[in-house]
C-alpha cells in the first residue's frame, strides 16, 4: 500500500503544470457595472451571482456537470460590483467549466445562467446585444465590464423574470438573490392587475 501511494505521489509531482492543474479550480475576480439598457443609468441594488461549475468524467462514456460553489454581490450607487477570485481543489478526473452568472434587479429582465466570464474578467470583448429569452424585443446590452438590463413593462414580464433557480444550491447560500426574489414576489402578489 505504501508503495502504491509513493508511486502516485511521484506521478503527480512529475506532471506538467497544464496536466497537474486539473486538481485545482480557479476563476479570476469578476467585476463590472450593471446599468439600465436604455438610459445607461447605473442600477443600484442589483444582485450578481457567479456560479462556479465543473465537469467530471462519468463511469460510462459521458460526463457530469455540477456546481462547485456560488458567490454573490450587490451593486452600489454607481452600479458597480466585485466578486473576488475563487480557488479550490476538485477531485481527480474533473475540470473547470465556464462560470455562469445570474443578474437580477426587480423590474428588469433577469440574466439567468449566462456565460459572462470573459465580459466580466477582460476588457477585450466586443459590445453585443442579446435578446431576452422571454421577449425577443427586449435586449440586454453587453459591453466589457458592463451588463445593461432592459426595463420590464408588464406584470407577465416581471413574473417571468422572477423565475430564477440555481439547482442544488440551498437558499441560505444566496441570501441577497433570495431577498430580491421575495421582494419581487411580494410586488407581484400585491399588483396582480398591473399591466397584464
Amino acid at each position: 500500500m505504501k508503495r502504491l501511494i509513493l508511486i502516485l505521489v511521484i506521478i503527480l509531482s512529475f506532471t506538467t503544470s497544464a496536466c497537474g492543474s486539473w486538481l485545482i479550480y480557479h476563476k479570476p475576480e469578476f467585476s463590472g457595472k450593471v446599468i439600465d439598457a436604455e438610459t445607461k443609468e447605473p442600477l443600484e441594488g442589483a444582485v450578481v451571482v457567479a456560479v462556479y461549475n465543473k465537469t467530471t468524467m462519468g463511469l460510462g462514456a459521458g460526463t457530469l456537470s455540477s456546481i462547485i460553489n456560488v458567490r454573490e454581490a450587490l451593486t452600489n450607487k454607481e452600479g458597480s460590483f466585485r466578486i473576488p477570485s475563487y480557488t479550490t481543489f476538485i477531485q481527480p478526473f474533473s475540470w473547470a467549466y465556464a462560470a455562469t452568472f445570474v443578474v437580477f434587479k426587480p423590474g428588469y429582465a433577469s440574466v439567468s445562467n449566462l456565460n459572462l466570464e470573459e465580459v466580466l474578467s477582460k476588457e477585450t470583448v466586443k459590445d453585443v446585444e442579446l435578446p431576452w429569452i422571454e421577449n425577443k424585443d427586449l435586449k440586454f446590452k453587453i459591453a466589457p465590464k458592463v451588463i445593461g438590463l432592459p426595463k420590464l413593462n408588464t406584470w407577465k414580464e416581471r413574473d417571468m423574470a422572477n423565475r430564477i433557480t440555481i439547482s442544488d444550491i440551498p437558499k441560505n447560500k444566496l441570501p441577497l438573490l433570495n431577498s430580491l426574489l421575495d421582494e419581487e414576489e411580494n410586488f407581484l402578489q400585491q399588483n396582480k392587475g398591473w399591466r397584464r
